[in-house]
């Protein structure tokens, strides 16, 4: 099945381009099923790359998903055209009004992790979508800076700022195996890593009711299941494209912006070669595995989305 999007988002013609199946809202309606609710509340100052990036991922699936774009309320982004803000974007304040609910949420991350979490300036309405997830969206998936505020907010995990930056593609290993959002996973794989702050696994482990799904040896805890919450936390990146860490590796030089060559990212570790793309098919078996446990487990009446759980498996 397609994803559905607005036949004049970029992303659009971008995955048809790319082959991915995606519906506009005329073939959505001749369908005769619900489709799975999945909104993306975007922090990334690029929203246009970032909101192409996770369409591509859960668009995969044999699913009709409809995604909704959401935005902080008050909060201007200074890097995406206010036009195309106003055309596919929604307030949180909105979305919540409107009392709404999703089958699916991903929280995307975003380039303020120097700041503690109190001095961002949208802090207190990111608290409130948190809570607003327990009773209006069945599972939600938190990325990267979205997925440490999450864990920090629901359990007082604190993220740690490292004394270099983890950049590049490094190797991760299953912790847990039998899990339905790893099936396919191989035992080991790469994913690629762009922050200076860390979650410190004992300090996860240290809370009943968390489970380190995958983790490395290098970087430390990668996902984390929160099953109280219907979460998932991932600290890194499977939703980047081929480029993405040539983008930001380029950019920090053009800046003189003191940065190492993104660790096995590069042929042979030079910047003057195209990068290969080597966790594309783990990325898309993660979502594809999120998107299927969110269908099977969502109540098909969209009203009792929070007050209970359906498992077919139980």
């Amino acid at each position: 099945m397609p994803i559905k999007l607005p036949s004049t988002l970029p992303a659009f013609s971008i995955l048809r381009r790319e082959g991915v199946q995606v519906m506009g809202q005329q073939a959505a309606d001749r369908q005769d099923i619900r489709p799975l609710r999945i909104g993306l509340l975007n922090l990334m100052p690029k929203k246009i790359q970032t909101e192409t990036q996770f369409a591509r991922l859960i668009g995969a699936s044999p699913l009709q998903v409809e995604l909704s774009l959401i935005r902080m309320t008050d909060h201007e982004t200074r890097n995406t055209a206010a036009e195309h803000m106003e055309e596919f974007y929604r307030p949180f304040a909105e979305v919540a009004a409107t009392g709404e609910k999703f089958d699916g949420l991903i929280i995307t991350g975003a380039p303020i992790e120097h700041l503690p979490f109190e001095a961002v300036t949208y802090w207190d309405e990111l608290k409130q979508v948190f809570d607003w997830t327990q009773s209006h969206v069945h599972s939600t998936f938190g990325v990267c800076w979205g997925g440490m505020a999450m864990i920090n907010h629901f359990h007082g995990v604190e993220k740690h700022m490292l004394p270099a930056k983890a950049f590049g593609c490094f190797r991760h290993k299953v912790r847990e195996p039998a899990s339905p959002y790893l099936r396919g996973f191989s035992d080991d794989f790469i994913i690629p890593v762009s922050r200076w702050t860390e979650m410190k696994q004992p300090e996860i482990d240290a809370v009943p009711g968390l489970v380190t799904l995958l983790a490395s040896d290098e970087v430390g805890p990668c996902l984390v299941e929160d099953r109280a919450h219907r979460a998932l936390y991932i600290f890194n990146h499977f939703e980047y494209d081929s480029d993405t860490l040539k983008q930001e590796y380029d950019r920090d030089v053009a800046a003189g912006t003191a940065i190492n060559v993104p660790v096995n990212y590069y042929p042979e570790n030079d910047p003057t070669r195209a990068p290969l793309n080597r966790w594309r098919s783990h990325a898309h078996l993660l979502y594809g595995n999120w998107v299927s446990e969110v269908y099977q487990t969502t109540p098909f009446d969209m009203a009792e989305i929070g007050q209970r759980v359906t498992d077919w498996r139980t």
